[in-house]
C-alpha cells in the first residue's frame, strides 16, 4: 500500500503531465489541498473557480477567495442559479448529476476560453464508497480527478494538509445545502434559507461538525460526541428549540446516531441507482 508521501509524489506527476488546469474550487479540505499542490507544480498555469449559488453554504464563499489569494492563485466566482433548473429543484436521487453536468459544462467552456488543458475537481478515493451521482457527470464530461487518480484518501489529505500548514486540514465537510432535504422534497429558496440560518446558529455555539436535516415540520440536528450532550442541556435545549421554532419548525430533535455524511442516502435502494 503506497504511503501518503508516495501518493503526493504521484499527484505531482499527474499535475505536471496535465500542464495547465482549471480547478473547481469549493474551499474544502480536498480542493484546497489540490489547489496548493497544483500551484506548486504548475505555477501560474491554473485558475481556481468557485461556484456561487443559492444552495452553496454562504460561510464558505469568502473563505475560498481568501485561501486562493493566500496560495497566490488566480481565482474567480461563477454565478449559478441552481434552483432555476427543475431537474435539480425537484430533488430526485439524481439531483447531483444534473447539477454537476450543468456546472462542469460551464467550467469546460471557461477552460477553453482561458486556454487551459483540463478541468479538475477534488474527488477522492473515499467518494467511491457513497452514492454520488455527480461522479457520473464528471466521468461523462472527461473532467479529471487528480486526487483520486493518485489514490489519495481523506485521511491522507488531512495528514498532508496539516504538514503543509493549510488552514483547512481539519475543516469539516460542507456540501451543498440541498443535501439537507429528503429526496422528493422540492428544494426552495425558503427551505434553503431556514436550513442555512439553523446551521449558522449552531456554529455560533461553537459546534463545527453538524447538519440540520429538514423534514418539513421537523428539524433533525446531527452533531457528534459531546455536542449531543451539550445541545440537550436544559437551558440550551430550550433556547435552541425556540430559535428553530422561530424558523418555522414545529418539532426540533437531536439525532441519536449523531453526525454522518450522506444520511439522506440511507433511505435509498442504491442498486436501483447504480
Amino acid at each position: 500500500m503506497p504511503t501518503a508521501e508516495e501518493k503526493l509524489t504521484a499527484l505531482r506527476d499527474i499535475l505536471r503531465r496535465m500542464d495547465s488546469v482549471l480547478v473547481a474550487y469549493s474551499g474544502g479540505v480536498d480542493s484546497t489541498f489540490l489547489l496548493r499542490v497544483a500551484a506548486e507544480v504548475l505555477k501560474d498555469k491554473i485558475l481556481a473557480v468557485t461556484e456561487r449559488s443559492e444552495v452553496e453554504p454562504p460561510w464558505d464563499q469568502q473563505q475560498a477567495a481568501d485561501d486562493a489569494a493566500s496560495l497566490g492563485v488566480r481565482h474567480t466566482i461563477l454565478q449559478v442559479e441552481a434552483l432555476n433548473d427543475p431537474a435539480f429543484a425537484e430533488n430526485s436521487p439524481e439531483r447531483c448529476y444534473f447539477c454537476k453536468k450543468r456546472l462542469f459544462n460551464e467550467l469546460l467552456a471557461l477552460a477553453r476560453r482561458e486556454g487551459l488543458a483540463w478541468v479538475a475537481d477534488g474527488s477522492i478515493v473515499d467518494d467511491l464508497e457513497d452514492y454520488r451521482p455527480g461522479q457520473k457527470a464528471i466521468t461523462e464530461l472527461g473532467v479529471r480527478s487528480p486526487l483520486r487518480e493518485a489514490g489519495l484518501t481523506k485521511a491522507d489529505i488531512r495528514q498532508l494538509s496539516k504538514r503543509m500548514n493549510l488552514p483547512t486540514w481539519d475543516k469539516p465537510s460542507s456540501p451543498c445545502l440541498a443535501s439537507r432535504f429528503p429526496y422528493g422534497t422540492p428544494i426552495t429558496i425558503e427551505g434553503i434559507d431556514r436550513v442555512s440560518r439553523g446551521e449558522q446558529y449552531l456554529r455560533q455555539l461553537g459546534i463545527r461538525q453538524l447538519r440540520v436535516r429538514d423534514h418539513g415540520t421537523i428539524a433533525r440536528i446531527e452533531v457528534s460526541g459531546a455536542d449531543k450532550a451539550k445541545l440537550c442541556e436544559d437551558d440550551l435545549a430550550q433556547k435552541t428549540a425556540a430559535f428553530f421554532k422561530s424558523l418555522g419548525y414545529t418539532y426540533v430533535c437531536v439525532d441519536l446516531l449523531g453526525y454522518r455524511t450522506g444520511s439522506m442516502n440511507e433511505t435509498l435502494d442504491l442498486k436501483r441507482h447504480e
